[in-house]
């Protein structure tokens, strides 16, 4: 990383890779969704985010409270994450220098870090969409940046805070197409979905002059759209980024029109660390942190303007 502060660590130990890790969008709408084919992560991040490291938050000492867990991990010397090493955008790792993790949840981890320690030093452990609970409350890991969808019965096993991120089901379109722009301009067309996902009921009732086409998996629903046997693929919008990502021929166009809030999960019952990292979020959301890293990971990848960051508290479980 080119930065002054000191670069990330990646000490994984015995159970972070015994923990299945081949989980990536873990909090999008199947839980389980793997990314094939994607592309290695670049160094293109890095760069971009240079300053944002060199200058990023860091907290006051009032704010590290005796025997709080932040406290605690301010002693340790690093923040224990939960992250993938395989979603491309939001946390994969480089092959060609496995300590370099770089994406929208990744470099989130890191300035959480840099908050906390004043350096990024992160250690990641790989978590199963069924394990994320257990890492939380067994104080395996600290926090679980993990596209980890908000819901009433999550929270009944951990706290969230944020929201910090949203998605939903968004539109992919051959890379020369300039007609669509988003969900809007999708009546009367032919409009790929993927078979048993929330897009073959929600692009109906959005656009009932559209013909649905159905594909069982996202590497199929990829290649009818660039065979153009569909004009247009709807299906997350994190899923879509990555595959714009490592497929020239198509692109994300227009923003989410359903609504997926993401939250960093933390121990339940932990309100003293909940309020820090809200506390945090709300700055970097102020002082363009956040943009900055939105554009240089998953806004990369989109045809769109860089989107507001969801209200802290506005999703029933945050």
């Amino acid at each position: 990383m080119p930065s002054t502060r000191k670069t990330l660590q990646r000490g994984i130990p015995l159970l972070a890779i015994t923990v299945t890790a081949a989980l990536a969008f873990s909090g999008c709408s199947s839980d389980s969704s793997a990314v094939p084919g994607a592309a290695p992560s670049s160094s293109a991040s890095t760069d971009a985010l240079a300053s944002v490291y060199d200058n990023a938050v860091v907290a006051d000492a009032a704010a590290l409270l005796p025997d709080s867990t932040m406290a605690k991990i301010k002693a340790r010397g690093k923040l224990v994450v939960a992250e993938a090493l395989d979603a491309p955008l939001l946390s994969q790792q480089n092959p060609s220098s496995p300590d370099d993790v770089e994406g929208f949840d990744a470099d989130l981890a890191k300035l959480l870090a840099i908050y906390i320690l004043g350096e990024p030093n992160v250690e990641i452990i790989p978590p199963a969409s069924e394990t994320r609970e257990a890492l939380l409350q067994n104080g395996t890991v600290d926090v679980v940046f993990n596209t980890y969808t908000i819901t009433t019965q999550r929270d009944e096993q951990v706290d969230f805070a944020g929201p910090y991120l949203q998605s939903g089901l968004a539109v992919a379109v051959k890379s020369d197409n300039t007609d669509i722009q988003g969900i809007d301009d999708l009546g009367g067309k032919k409009v790929i979905v993927g078979a048993n996902t929330p897009a073959v009921t929600a692009v109906p009732e959005k656009q009932p002059t559209a013909e649905i086409v159905s594909f069982g998996t996202d590497p199929e629903a990829v290649q009818a759209l660039t065979q153009g046997r569909g004009d247009a693929y709807v299906q997350d919008f994190t899923l879509l980024a990555s595959d714009a990502a490592s497929n020239s021929a198509i692109k994300v166009v227009g923003q989410p029109f359903t609504t997926e809030s993401y939250g960093i999960g933390l121990k339940d019952g932990d309100a003293a660390f909940k309020s820090f990292i809200n506390d945090w979020l709300t700055k970097i959301e102020a002082n363009g942190d956040w943009a900055k890293v939105w554009d240089a990971t998953l806004g990369s990848a989109v045809e769109s303007s860089t989107p507001t960051p969801p209200a802290i508290g506005s999703v029933p479980g945050s």
